[in-house]
């Protein structure tokens, strides 16, 4: 029987995939083929039909707190996105460019610190930040900048901004280091030997070479933080919540899981068509520049 199965490269490289390619069914396919199921049955409380239907896609296109929650989703991790990749790449740039190769270890084991502590921690430590009595609000009214605390820092989309921006920024950095790090160093000095600029040289072929990581860093980023319910939760207040806390209400607080299950496809869906439309917009841009 082994000797069968090991006969051909072909099947000895079938063998080798399959332990994890049974992983990947059991741990992502099937929770996912569950939930497509599940969003076209409908549930009244404890009783759970599954006769076929759209009912639940049809509510969710009926009724606009969802398409309210959805596009907030959307403008949320958009700009969590756009302020962490912005502010990464400096930090990998530095990194991969300006520090000396014995320590960019140390620059990288610096940049990993925040994922000593829980994320939860690191939630709370950002509320006691931006509290109204907390250290920015004291800090301001210390020096006399402001007369009284401000409240738009907290309980509200900005604050869920700045919180998930420093959770993902590691996410963000070490995609575009090692991006940065992959660079064939020749390349620039050919580039400012042929009478380029630095700032002509990091547009025209630092920044290009480098997209790979750009992309994968916005891909990590926007995929994850739409569907983060935690920091809503804790940092956004009534005006904050995005689509994955009425995710979680519909299927732990009002025992809709199918509703709840119809709201996470069509959440999924639009992140897989905004970021694949990404990916196309990218290569074409780098076609257009080769």
């Amino acid at each position: 029987m082994w000797a069968k199965l090991t006969a051909t490269e072909a099947r000895r490289g079938l063998l080798m995939i399959s332990p994890p390619l049974i992983y990947v069914l059991i741990m992502l396919a099937f929770p996912i083929g569950a939930i497509v199921l599940f969003s076209f049955w409908t549930q009244d409380f404890m009783t759970l039909d599954t006769t076929f239907t759209l009912q639940n896609y049809r509510e969710i296109w009926a009724q606009p707190i969802f398409g309210a929650l959805l596009k907030r989703s959307l403008f949320v991790s958009g700009c969590v996105t756009a302020v962490t990749v912005i502010l990464a790449f400096p930090v990998a740039y530095f990194v991969s460019f300006h520090v000396k190769p014995s320590r960019k270890s140390l620059w990288l084991f610096l940049i990993t610190i925040p994922f000593w502590t829980s994320y939860l921690i690191r939630v709370f430590l950002w509320k006691v930040i931006l509290g109204y009595n907390g250290v920015v609000n004291s800090g301001l009214v210390g020096i006399g900048v402001i007369d009284e605390p401000l409240t738009f820092i907290l309980y509200n989309v900005n604050a869920v901004i700045i919180t998930l921006a420093h959770a993902f920024a590691p996410f963000a950095i070490l995609p575009i280091f090692v991006a940065l790090e992959k660079i064939d160093r020749s390349l620039l000095e050919a580039s400012q030997d042929l009478g380029e600029s630095k700032f002509s040289t990091f547009f025209r072929v630092t920044l290009p070479l480098a997209m790979p990581g750009v992309v994968a860093a916005v891909l990590i980023v926007f995929i994850p933080t739409i569907g983060d319910y935690v920091t809503p939760e804790l940092m956004g207040g009534a005006g904050g919540k995005l689509v994955a806390n009425m995710i979680q209400t519909q299927f732990l607080a009002l025992n809709n899981a199918p509703l709840g299950a119809a709201l996470a496809i069509v959440a999924m869906l639009c992140v897989t068509a905004i970021s694949l439309m990404f990916v196309a917009l990218n290569r074409r841009w780098l076609r257009g520049r080769s």
